[in-house]
């Protein structure tokens, strides 16, 4: 926290390197993060770095009441809601024209475990409903807390809670019913 501090302290005085530092520090859990909710990596990279460049343009104003990576977090999150009402207006999105994931793993069995359980995770989020889907990567991926989530979404702690656990418990059902014995 004292860290996260002393980068906007710095950000506001106008230090270029204390962005590429939050930049560093944070795009790959933003990314991941995005991904989930987008389904889409090259849309979930979009949403970072737009995020981060609407950061940067406000740094000078910026004031930290929390944590910067909730706050990022819940940047994303927005923006990628934001990306997905659009997408969903248009048109919806085929899983089979989603781009996988790069992973790099030394053993190219290992590869080929984490990215058939990476497909199965995926599909099974893309059936559950956005905002189950929403409040479990946000707290799972986000790190973020219930409160955090539930002011992200409009609604109350127990709702947020609620939709967390409906979710999983979802989840858990779709991911056993393809385990197969």
């Amino acid at each position: 926290m004292l860290e996260e501090k002393l980068l906007v302290w710095n950000l506001r005085r106008g230090n270029k390197d204390a962005l590429r530092k939050v930049y560093e520090k944070y795009r790959d859990d933003l990314l991941r993060l995005a991904a989930s909710l987008l389904s889409d990596s090259s849309a979930a990279e979009d949403v970072v770095h737009d995020v981060f460049l609407s950061f940067a343009r406000k740094a000078r104003q910026f004031s930290l009441t929390g944590s910067l990576k909730g706050y990022l977090a819940t940047c994303v999150a927005n923006r990628a809601r934001d990306m997905g009402r659009s997408a969903r207006r248009q048109s919806s999105i085929n899983l089979e024209q989603v781009a996988p994931t790069d992973v790099s793993y030394s053993r190219p069995d290992r590869w080929l475990v984490c990215s058939e359980e990476f497909q199965q995770l995926s599909d099974a989020l893309s059936k559950l409903p956005y905002e189950q889907k929403e409040a479990l990567i946000l707290h799972v991926q986000g790190e973020l807390k219930f409160q955090e989530i539930a002011k992200l979404q409009g609604v109350s702690v127990r709702t947020a809670q609620s939709r967390y656990r409906y979710g999983m418990s979802r989840l858990r059902s779709l991911l056993d019913s393809e385990v197969e014995l």
